[in-house]
Parts: structure tokens; sequence; C-alpha cells
């Protein structure tokens, strides 16, 4: 028995139903990951919360729209995208209490909660409308397989269109709290004309009158949203730029009264400089500032994470040094152009580390890898795999200076005993330093090379020899791990360092600065 045309046609909107719907779960829970990673970093502790709880509600969305629609008779549908597009459209509103009331939790709690609290809601609704449609798209027993199938393949193609179109095109160009309101108004307008549809088709006369009320307190509600992730200003410093990008909310701010610039992404702090005359003032890198005087046959460098270009600044104008630059983020690169006088004097990169990685050539007689972003260094970047990558672009005699935040004792101590022993495992050479004395948690600058390097260069005058020799650290690698491609637990041995950073930030800029 075929389907009439007006059953037909009633199949083609449901189709379109559940594929815009399918694409509304994609575009929350990747757009969870970026209103949540400012406060918690951008870690593998956000996104398995974030996918855990599409997961339970997605699960629990698809019990409960299988039980109503046996109930409903056939209606009801409008009502739960009504009640989607509601709980969407409070998602940015409710971002900062929720994650201000959740941070006592620690990193992993606060984390796994904060996205329950925030996405759960209007994600089980949205799991509902599958269960809902296959319903009204059964007209007998023996369509349900093709009808729940032809259901669920569509739900997913929307995922699928949802997460491309946001990754590739919304993202790079509209902000996450914009994102959310208008996908909440096109779920408000895609409700509005299901419950049209259900009054004319199954004559319920109340059917438009709850979606429309529900409408009209969002739309009474998105100037108070759309403000909500604004900075309030309060005295102590000021917010020169911000800029969401694919990998993190990039700001430039400064404190006056110290005469401080910072450049920030996400939870990680990449940039500090004086505000009168551009100098650096990050410890580790006065550290690394020193290697061609250790070394002066160096003529050509690269830098993996840019950040604000300092680095980079100080090869060039101190040693005359060409430095190619190479940086994820292009936010961040335009905010060291813009705000820190960065000019780069070689190759200016943008892009993924280990793909411009393998197309690069080099020779270089000094990298630097500096990675850090959204409280978490990229693990990635940390392996065998990646620094014999890195050891076959330097020069017989070249030097990998890499920095890595980390605890030197206790517990935490493992990740820099693992990076330690990784680093051993590509270079037969080491020396290690830390950024300031008598910190436990700090900067740690190891240098590595194929040939022992020698820290007595007569190039060093007493005073730096002395500031060097007072920064050399010695760890026991015993128990660390070397970290591989297949097996890397980084993130879960930087927990202790991930929350401590974060709370180091807080108590420098306070909560207002890091949640939106």
């Amino acid at each position: 028995m075929t389907d009439s045309p007006t059953q037909n046609q009633g199949k083609a909107w449901l189709y379109l139903i559940v594929f815009l719907t399918g694409a509304s779960v994609m575009v929350i829970e990747l757009l969870g990951t970026r209103l949540i990673a400012p406060f918690y970093g951008a870690s593998i502790y956000v996104w398995s919360s974030l996918i855990s709880v599409t997961m339970i509600a997605l699960a629990i969305g698809y019990f409960v729209g299988g039980r109503w629609a046996d109930r409903a008779q056939r209606t009801g549908l409008s009502l739960i995208i009504a009640l989607a597009a509601l709980f969407t459209l409070l998602i940015p509103w409710a971002t900062r209490p929720v994650l201000l009331a959740t941070d006592s939790l620690g990193l992993r709690g606060g984390a796994f909660t904060s996205a329950l609290v925030l996405f759960f809601p209007s994600l089980t609704l949205l799991g509902m409308v599958g269960p809902f449609a296959i319903k009204l798209a059964t007209s007998q027993l023996d369509g349900v397989g093709s009808s729940s199938g032809t259901i669920y393949a569509v739900s997913t193609l929307g995922s699928v269109i949802g997460t491309l179109l946001l990754g590739f095109f919304l993202f790079p160009w509209v902000g996450s709290r914009q994102i959310l309101v208008s996908l909440g108004l096109l779920l408000f307008v895609l409700a509005v004309i299901v419950a049209v549809f259900e009054q004319k088709r199954f004559g319920k006369t109340i059917a438009v009158l709850p979606c429309m009320i529900l409408a009209l307190a969002g739309l009474c509600l998105v100037p108070k949203i759309v403000g909500a992730g604004h900075v309030p200003p309060d005295g102590r410093f000021s917010v020169l730029s911000e800029q969401e990008s694919l990998y993190g909310y990039v700001r430039v701010i400064e404190q006056s009264s110290r005469d401080l610039r910072f450049l920030t992404s996400d939870a990680s702090m990449i940039g500090a400089a004086n505000i009168s005359d551009g100098a650096n003032r990050l410890t580790y890198q006065d550290i690394v500032a020193l290697i061609p005087a250790i070394k002066p046959s160096i003529k050509k460098a690269l830098l993996i994470g840019q950040g604000a270009g300092h680095m980079a600044m100080v090869l060039r104008d101190k040693y005359g040094i060409v430095t190619d630059t190479l940086e994820i983020d292009p936010a961040v690169a335009q905010a060291a152009t813009d705000y820190f006088g960065f000019k780069p004097n070689g190759k200016a990169i943008v892009g993924d580390a280990r793909y411009e990685i393998r197309h690069l050539t080099g020779p270089y007689d000094l990298i630097i890898h500096d990675c850090f972003t959204g409280g978490s260094e990229p693990a990635h970047l940390l392996t065998v795999e990646t620094l014999q990558q890195l050891q076959g672009l330097l020069a017989p005699q070249g030097i990998l200076a890499l920095n890595f935040v980390a605890f030197g004792q206790g517990e935490g101590q493992q990740a820099l005993a693992s990076v330690s022993k990784t680093v051993a495992k590509v270079f037969p050479s080491q020396s290690l330093f830390v950024s300031e004395l008598g910190e436990d948690f700090n900067d740690y600058i190891f240098l590595a090379s194929s040939q022992p390097i020698d820290l007595a260069s007569p190039s060093l005058n007493a005073e730096q020899a002395d500031w060097l020799n007072k920064r050399k650290f010695t760890v026991d690698a015993t128990n660390g791990i070397v970290l591989t491609d297949n097996l890397n637990p980084l993130e879960h041995l930087q927990t202790r360092k991930s929350e401590h950073y974060r709370h180091v930030l807080v108590d420098w800029f306070g909560n207002d600065l890091l949640v939106r």
C-alpha cells in the first residue's frame, strides 16, 4: 500500500524537522566547549563532559519522547521544540552563574556539572523529537522499521551538516553566543510552523498558543541574553581587544597600575609585556633569549607557538637571527601584530604545528617549542614522534628549547618526568632550567641537542652565567612515561597543574575576565 500525496508531504515536513533538530544537537554540543573552555580550559575533561552529557540527554530524550508520543495522541511535537528553543536561548545567560557556582567542584567535577546544568535540558528535548517523529510517520505496523530507519538517518545527516556548517563557516565569523541565540530563534520559528501543522491536521485549536507564548518570552529575553557575556569594568583591568576564534577566546588586557599588557587565550596567559616600552615580562623567555649567547653560531630559528612574538623579536633585535614563526590561532597572530609590535623577519606561518612541521625544510640552528593554550598543552606536540620531526629540522649542532608548565615535586611531578624521559628518547643531551627560583609550580625549560651544550661558553658574561646557573634543575625521571602518539596520558598527569593554573589566573584577573 503506497502513501497518499498528503502523507508524503507530511513525511517530508517530518524529515525537515528531524534534520534541523539533529543539526541543532551538534551545534549545541560543539559550542558547549567554547562556553566552558575559558573557565575550565580546553582539556580532554571538558570534551569528555560534553560528549557524556550529550549521550545521557539523548538517551533520556529517546525514552521520554517515545512514552510521550504514545500518550499524546499525535500532538505535542511543537511544544517539545518550543521548550528546546527556550532552553537553548537560556544557555548563554546561565553560563556565568553556573560556572561560578561549580568552581568549587574542581576541574573534572566542575566541567561535568556545568555541562549537565547548561546543556542537558535542551539536548534532552531535542532527543525527544526522533521518537515523536517516528510515531507521526508510521501509518501501519509493517512500516515501523522503514520509518524509524529513515528518521534516524535524516537526523544523523542533519548532525553532520550542522557540524560542518558550524566548524567550516559559522564559527570562524560569528560568536558562540550569537550562534546559540540565532539557533534558539530558529527553533522557535520551527515550533510555530509545526504547531500550525498540528492544528490543521489534527484539529487541535490550542496547538499554536503555547508555542507563541514561549516564543514571545524568548524574544523578551534576547537583549539580556546577548548582553550577559559582557565583561563589566572593575577599574583594575581594561580589555583592549577580544576575539573568539576556532581555538580560543583571545583577549588583550591591560593593567595600567602595574605597567602590564597581557595576551590571553581562554584560561591561558600566552604573552606579557610592559605597556611603556613593550619589554617582555615572562622570565622563561629570558632564559631562551640567552641561547644565542651560549651558541653564537645560531643564524636561523623556528618559533612554534608564536604568542605575542617577544622571543622572535629578541632574537632579531639582539642577535640578528632570522626567525620563522608558527602559530595555530590567527586571532593570536593578529593581536601580536596589533598590540605587541610583532613584525616577523622570517616566514610567519599560521596553521596546525604537526601539519606545518611536515612541510618545513630547515635546517634550523634553534627551534623553540612553546605551545600552551586553553590552560593545557597540546599533548600531541609533546610526543616522541613530534620531537623526531623537530630533530629532523635541526642542524647537526642545533638546539631545541622546550617550555613546559608543571610541578617539579610531589603530585603532578610525573608529567615533568614524562616530558624529560620523552626528550631523552630522542635527544642524547638535555639540560633543564626553572623560570622562577624557589617555586614548585613553574615554567621548566628544556634545552636538548644531539651534542652536549656548553653552558660555560665564553660568550656568556659572568652575570649571565650566574643568573642561568642558579636556575639549573634536576628532575628524577624514573617514574616518567615515554609519551607517544599511541600512549599519551599527559592531560591526565597535568590535572593538578590545570586546576592550580586556573586558580592562579582567577586570583590575578578575577572571575569577570575568565567567565563570559
